[in-house]
């Protein structure tokens, strides 16, 4: 699975379904573990014993489902602030891959459950704190498993109702969950990788964007081309700094304004390094992807089951520490996107290049674009401090049995915001940047940048005398958000 496929997925509203090899897999699992636990009386891990440091605290036959029943219950302790629906979504796509490897011991039926629950959009609520990112996504995973036992709560049709009146309804009786099912689905990275995905799916889009809104700051500054031919990144060639600087030049092709003579001899580097900067984020997203694609086409639970060798591996794939230094590099490399857009909407405002003050007419008795650089300015700086690492701290829980963890579920969240930070300044820029566009009429930019400005005048109308730029703040938001992009174009 890519995140490719993910994205159609999603766009493509498409439905989930096990193939016949994933059911044998996870049936012959399930089969061999119920053996193996007629035919052996040692204690293994999670299976007929206790969890963390209750690891060497026995359970008799007769009390394993009740095990796993109360290891759900005990370990749904998240809080906080509720996760967004379609990152629970994502969550329960992510749980249902990993487990139909045929590694984790679950039954069919379990599965199969979650299987409906994500295509009936019976979405459990979840809790954005509680997991340090090692053992597991702990918490928000113990909030995804408690609706097939009947407990907890979920969003169905458009409102929150608890498991026990979901059951009532749809005639669902409750999962009488076997040995290590609890531990199957409460084990695994699917939160800190849910918010992976998305953030990443949005990083990309944004990126593409940058170039764009860039572009057009470019033309409204009256700024030069010669940076972003192919000669100088030829002799530098990162794979982002190339693409950045062909698309840039794609996307000035035939524009009246960028051939007019009498430029400045430089530009501010929010607008000459453009390719540099936009292209170091674009390498850093396709690092970031690739460790994301590697995890969730991975099994994260503990202990794994290997059939063929006769082996219960008890070990460590729950440690989210890639994805926690993964979350961390993404919300670096995004919020330097909104960093330099945030000087080049300062650079517009300045009075520099033949535009007005603040890009309004009168400046003075209006304030014009004043203030929504103090807004991006104010966003900016706050993702400085969101991208202190989460992935550089660690805490001792469980009775020092879990020693060190990865903390990457606080990462994944944190880069969330951040990457809504930089959709919010990229917004303010496009915003300054067709103003200042509009004060080289009658010169043209290309055909494709007068197009996508066009359609955003049917939205945000030229600025002529102060009015609540909040309103159009967030016009431009929602533009850039009801855009849709090709995936070609997004993953170039």
């Amino acid at each position: 699975m890519t995140i490719e496929i993910i994205q159609e997925i999603i766009l493509e509203q498409k439905d989930l379904a096990l193939s016949n090899e994933a059911k044998e897999k996870i049936e012959k699992c399930r089969a061999y573990l119920d053996d193996k636990m007629n035919r052996e009386f040692n204690p293994i891990y999670g299976i007929n014993t206790g969890f963390g440091s209750l690891c060497n605290v026995k359970i008799d036959k007769e009390n394993l489902t009740l095990l796993q029943e109360n290891l759900v219950r005990s370990h749904a302790c998240g809080t906080g602030s509720v996760v967004p629906q379609e990152i629970v979504k994502l969550m329960l796509l992510l749980k249902i891959q990993s487990l139909s490897y045929g590694h984790s011991g679950v039954q069919l039926a379990t599965v199969q459950r979650l299987i409906t629950m994500y295509n009936e959009d019976i979405l459990p609520v979840v809790y954005t704190q509680g997991s340090l990112g090692a053992s597991g996504d702990l918490a928000p995973l113990a909030h995804l498993a408690l609706p097939l036992i009947g407990e907890g709560k979920v969003n169905y049709k458009g409102e929150v109702i608890t498991a026990a009146v979901l059951f009532d309804k749809l005639g669902w009786k409750k999962i009488a969950l076997q040995s290590k099912e609890g531990l199957a689905l409460l084990n695994g990275t699917q939160f800190m990788s849910a918010y992976g995905v998305h953030n990443l799916l949005k990083a990309y889009k944004l990126s593409y964007f940058a170039d764009v809104v860039g572009t057009i700051s470019l033309e409204g500054f009256n700024g030069n081309s010669s940076p972003f031919l192919a000669f100088s990144h030829i002799i530098r060639p990162h794979n982002g700094q190339l693409l950045t600087a062909a698309r840039i030049t794609s996307l000035l092709e035939g524009s009246q304004l960028i051939t007019q003579e009498g430029k400045a001899v430089q530009d501010p580097y929010s607008f000459r390094c453009m390719p540099q900067v936009h292209g170091a984020t674009k390498d850093t997203l396709d690092f970031v992807k690739k460790t994301f694609e590697t995890e969730i086409n991975s099994v994260t639970d503990n202990p794994n089951i290997f059939i063929e060798e006769d082996m219960v591996i008890s070990a460590g794939n729950f440690h989210g520490q890639p994805l926690a230094l993964a979350a961390d590099y993404l919300a670096i490399a995004i919020a330097e996107l909104g960093s330099i857009s945030e000087r080049r909407t300062y650079q517009l405002i300045s009075g520099l290049r033949g535009l007005p003050a603040f890009l309004v007419n009168e400046p003075g008795i209006n304030s014009g674009f004043m203030i929504p650089q103090y807004t991006a300015a104010s966003i900016a700086s706050a993702n400085k401090q969101l991208c202190t690492p989460s992935s550089i701290d660690s805490i001792v829980s469980s009775n020092g049995q879990e020693d060190h963890v990865s903390m990457g579920a606080n990462g994944a969240v944190k880069c969330k915001t951040v990457v809504d930070n930089v959709e919010r300044i990229l917004a303010i820029e496009l915003l300054n940047a067709t103003q200042a566009l509009d004060y080289r009429k009658p010169l043209r930019s290309s055909d494709f940048i007068e197009s996508l400005v066009m359609a955003y005048r049917k939205e945000v109308p030229f600025v002529e005398k102060d009015r609540l730029l909040h309103d159009d703040i967030q016009k431009s938001i929602e533009f850039i958000q009801n855009f849709v992009l090709d995936a070609e174009v997004i993953f170039e």
